[in-house]
């Protein structure tokens, strides 16, 4: 059944453009001109999706977004205006509406933002297919992601390692005005000291030993485009004083050259780590990190979305399955159960390489938990598993200190002829906290 859509657009030639553009996509679309036909349409029909204009002849758009909730349909809805600004996308997004839209609207961004709010899984961009992830915790990254894509802020992104921080990046970086420029990304933890300057603001032929020739860097790879920079909290000091200057000043130095280039270059960046304790051990500037983070995003491991999971692995199954030229049309109950309860440490990427795997050694039409790899090495652990063997490890930790303290107190009590005083003294203890002690564990 197709998903519907209304449109609420005053000037016809547009709203018919946009419907002519999501008819072709496969939708069904109603248009009206004003907030009062909007609500009749509504009530008599329900919708999937609703794109509606601020200004109308009768009412406005921000109008109806309140009314809609007021009346507790819980219809996604789209603002689109020509009067764009960073404090009209705020304050429609905090009225409750999903995204955004500056007119005129761009027919690439209007399809990309129908399909995530439809909860199609994966969309076609060019000839690489991109999987759009439906959790609850997924979907509001993205609609934050939709949100400040447009505007030409500092992005910090955090979340633990191969959870899709870098598709997060690329993504802001498509939805927004550089997508026609290049995105360069930068792992900060994986180049050696003494080449990290030359790699972000490269050299001029002989500015130190080995440098015999030119060397362009990542700044001006990126030139109008957006730079990102993966592991940031594993940059060395000296390199944050000179990104520091450059995000204030907008200019950088390559390396052995008295010239300064001017840049034009989004800063998005990500990390693992707690940036905070970083910061107060001195080993990240808060300066700079105030600069990254002018608006942060959250991309949660992927055990917390477990809507995702089954969609995700089958979205991988399908890529691998051309990919290796393998017969593989799903998975059994119990590779899909499997994967619901395992812990997936290693997040999304983990997720890739296990399915990959099983791609490859799968022998019939489903995949089964022996091709996951349940049968090699050591045996993968579900969240359930990982709980109930942590807490025995703590039970059985506890259980030894406790033996082990009691064993002190007796050797003592021997040696010292029951001696409360000196057996306090050899113990670092106060005598009440013998007594205590012997009370404890049943010594008299």
């Amino acid at each position: 059944m197709k998903k519907r859509i209304l449109i609420v657009e005053d000037n016809l030639t547009l709203s018919h453009i946009q419907r002519s553009w999501l008819e072709q996509a496969g939708y069904e679309v109603v248009t009206t001109i004003d907030e009062p036909s909007a609500r009749k349409q509504i009530k008599k029909t329900g919708f999937d999706l609703i794109l509606s204009d601020v200004r109308l002849p009768e009412g406005n758009g921000i109008r109806l977004l309140e009314w809609l909730c007021k009346n507790n349909m819980a219809t996604p809805f789209v603002v689109m205006t020509e009067y764009a600004s960073y404090a009209d996308a705020v304050n429609a997004i905090k009225l409750g509406a999903e995204d955004y839209l500056p007119k005129p609207v761009h027919r690439e961004r209007l399809l990309d933002l129908a399909h995530s709010l439809l909860n199609t899984p994966s969309v076609i961009r060019g000839e690489k297919r991109i999987f759009k992830r439906v959790s609850p915790q997924a979907r509001e990254t993205e609609r934050l992601v939709r949100l400040v894509a447009p505007f030409d802020m500092s992005v910090l992104i955090f979340g633990p390692s191969g959870s899709g921080k870098e598709s997060i990046a690329q993504s802001i970086h498509q939805q927004s005005d550089r997508n026609g420029k290049p995105f360069v990304a930068v792992n900060c933890g994986g180049i050696p000291d003494g080449l990290i300057a030359s790699e972000f603001f490269g050299h001029v032929k002989g500015a130190f030993t080995g440098a015999d020739m030119e060397r362009k860097g990542c700044f001006d790879a990126a030139q109008g485009g957006t730079l990102f920079l993966d592991e940031v909290g594993n940059m060395p000091l000296n390199l944050q004083k000179l990104l520091l200057r450059v995000l204030q000043e907008r200019v950088y130095q390559p390396l052995g050259s008295q010239k300064l280039i001017k840049t034009d270059v989004r800063i998005i960046a990500a990390t693992n780590e707690d940036m905070q304790k970083l910061i107060k051990e001195g080993r990240f500037r808060e300066d700079l990190y105030h600069r990254l983070n002018e608006f942060d995003l959250y991309q949660p491991p992927l055990c917390e979305c477990k809507e995702d999971i089954l969609p995700l692995a089958s979205f991988f199954r399908e890529q691998y399955a051309g990919d290796l030229r393998r017969e593989c049309e799903g998975f059994t109950p119990e590779a899909e159960q499997m994967m619901l309860d395992y812990a997936w440490s290693g997040n999304v990427r983990e997720m890739s390489n296990r399915i990959k795997r099983a791609v490859l050694v799968c022998s019939q039409k489903l995949i089964t938990v022996t091709d996951l790899g349940l049968d090699t090495g050591k045996p993968l652990e579900t969240t359930a598993t990982l709980r109930k063997n942590t807490r025995e490890t703590l039970q059985a930790s506890k259980l030894r200190k406790e033996e082990e303290k009691r064993r002190m107190l007796v050797q003592t009590l021997e040696k010292t002829g029951y001696n409360i005083t000196r057996t306090a003294e050899l113990l670092g203890v106060s005598r009440p906290s013998v007594y205590a002690l012997m009370q404890k564990y049943g010594l008299k």
